[in-house]
């Protein structure tokens, strides 16, 4: 696995993280102490303010997770990768998107630029 492949991964595990103790853990194991987080509805960073983001996500969509849909695709300290919010139940995504994320020297995520390629209709 690349380190890009790696960095995703624990990305996921953040996003995916179900309860607290487990989720700040993955934060931390993913971000980098004063990494960001940037989409369309959400600026802020270090590990509690990233941790209470995904919190609130999974709040708006119980029963869903997060998966990668498609390749990772990286050079130098960059990588792009879509996404998809699958519910668990049917299989349905109603949210996709697509991240590119920042890599630190020790792998962990500098920052992320999130955009939302796919929202439910209102």
């Amino acid at each position: 696995m690349s380190r890009y492949e790696t960095a995703v991964a624990r990305y996921f595990e953040a996003w995916n993280a179900a309860d607290e103790a487990a989720r700040a853990k993955a934060v931390a194991a993913a971000w980098t102490e004063d990494g960001s987080y940037t989409d369309p509805l959400a600026q802020v960073s270090g590990h509690q303010a990233v941790a209470a983001v995904i919190a609130g996500a999974q709040q708006q969509f119980p029963g869903f997770e997060f998966r990668l849909s498609g390749a990772v695709d990286g050079h130098h300290d960059l990588a792009r990768f879509s996404w998809e919010l699958v519910s668990v139940a049917d299989g349905s995504a109603p949210v996709a998107g697509s991240d590119v994320i920042t890599l630190a020297e020790d792998g962990r995520i500098r920052s992320v630029l999130g955009f939302l390629d796919r929202l439910p209709s209102a």
